[in-house]
């Protein structure tokens, strides 16, 4: 029994670290010592790729949106690789063959990592850019991403995502706060050299250092880690500005989590040199930090939990324990109180950080099961 009491108060500074000691370090750090991208106004051929499965509802305000950016028509090409879709997708991406946009198809069916290794030896770009089939870009986004290519250690940025169209729902403002405190998070991992995580749907890598990857392997998270390992820098733009609009349903948004966080996971084993100081000190300490202590949070949510459960005896353990289970009670009833008109912000919050760390639990016991995700349904998790 002697020792519940330092598991409580080492999961909670863990917890603690986890969302505010780490941001609170980096803010620190950043506001003394600063490497600064050395960006200048470029026009490097790039391509545009964007993997596609059943996206008949999306694709044509898509590639819309792509052939009218602000940037030479002759500097850029667009490529849509069809993963197998057996809806409009295909045929809607070839009535856009006059305007330049090019279609691959997938056959059978393996996913998007697998698409973007077929499609990258057809690129003629100098720079990768890559974009979701529902991915909107402002105006000025590619001009944004490629300015920062005019220094040379930098091999991958990505942009700002900013979710859309909120109704209310407690995913869609809590993935905005979500978003909103990681944006910031990259911002001062930036100034410090590399970030951690990038949004894959507003991305951009030089061609040359495209890696080729496993079709189980997490483009978003797998690429730029190897990019860091090559002594390239990964840097978040906040001028490029990507719009989406966020899963409307719980269930939806709660398996899209643990399918992301699963593949992260096996990332991370792929790429665990990187966590001992293969890529520098300084990013494993981020990597550590960002991703493996973010992913294992739930741990010390549970052992915060339970140990506190032994020793309620105590009047200060035993309020801070009914505040737990009403955290945890609001967080589970957040959508129901909401309907009722009971609609404070922090409720929302708070369901989706439970939401999160539930993903991560199902996620890493998946993990230890050895399975693995390739292939999933858009916009269903």
């Amino acid at each position: 029994m002697s020792l519940l009491g330092p598991i409580f108060w080492i999961s909670v500074f863990l917890v603690f670290y986890v969302y505010f000691g780490y941001p609170l370090i980096l803010w620190a750090i950043t506001a003394i010592v600063k490497k600064p991208v050395r960006k200048k106004d470029i026009l490097p051929s790039v391509t545009i790729l964007i993997a596609a499965y059943n996206e008949e509802e999306c694709i044509a305000a898509t590639l819309d949106n792509k052939l009218s950016l602000d940037y030479p028509a002759d500097r850029m090409e667009l490529i849509v690789i069809s993963d197998s879709s057996d809806d409009k997708t295909d045929e809607i991406v070839m009535s856009y063959a006059q305007r330049g946009v090019r279609l691959l198809r997938q056959s059978p069916r393996a996913g998007k990592t697998a698409a973007l290794n077929m499609a990258v030896p057809h690129a003629t770009g100098e720079i990768l850019v890559f974009s979701d089939a529902n991915s909107i870009y402002a105006t000025d986004a590619l001009k944004k991403l490629t300015r920062n290519f005019a220094d040379p250690s930098v091999g991958y940025v990505t942009g700002k995502m900013i979710y859309t169209n909120p109704d209310g729902s407690p995913v869609g403002d809590g993935c905005s706060a979500y978003m909103k405190y990681e944006n910031w998070l990259r911002e001062k991992e930036t100034l410090l050299g590399s970030v951690v995580g990038v949004d894959g749907g507003i991305d951009a890598m030089r061609k040359d250092l495209y890696s080729p990857l496993r079709a189980d392997q997490l483009p978003d998270f797998v690429q730029p880690l190897k990019v860091v390992e090559k002594s390239y820098r990964v840097i978040y733009e906040s001028e490029a500005i990507l719009k989406e609009a966020a899963l409307k349903d719980s269930s939806d948004e709660y398996r899209m989590r643990v399918r992301v966080t699963l593949r992260a996971l096996w990332a991370l084993w792929d790429m665990r040199k990187l966590l001992v100081g293969k890529g520098g000190w300084l990013f494993s300490w981020q990597l550590w930090s960002h991703k493996v202590l973010r992913y294992f949070c739930f741990v010390f949510l549970i052992a915060v939990l339970i140990s506190n459960a032994f020793l309620i005896s105590n009047i200060t353990y035993a309020v801070i324990f009914v505040l737990q289970i009403a955290g945890y009670c609001l967080a589970l009833l957040s959508p129901v109180l909401i309907k009722k008109g009971v609609d404070p912000f922090g409720v929302r919050l708070l369901n989706y950080f439970v939401l999160v760390n539930f993903a991560s639990l199902k996620a890493a016991l998946k993990f230890l099961k050895g399975e693995k995700v390739v292939i999933w349904a858009p916009r269903t998790g």
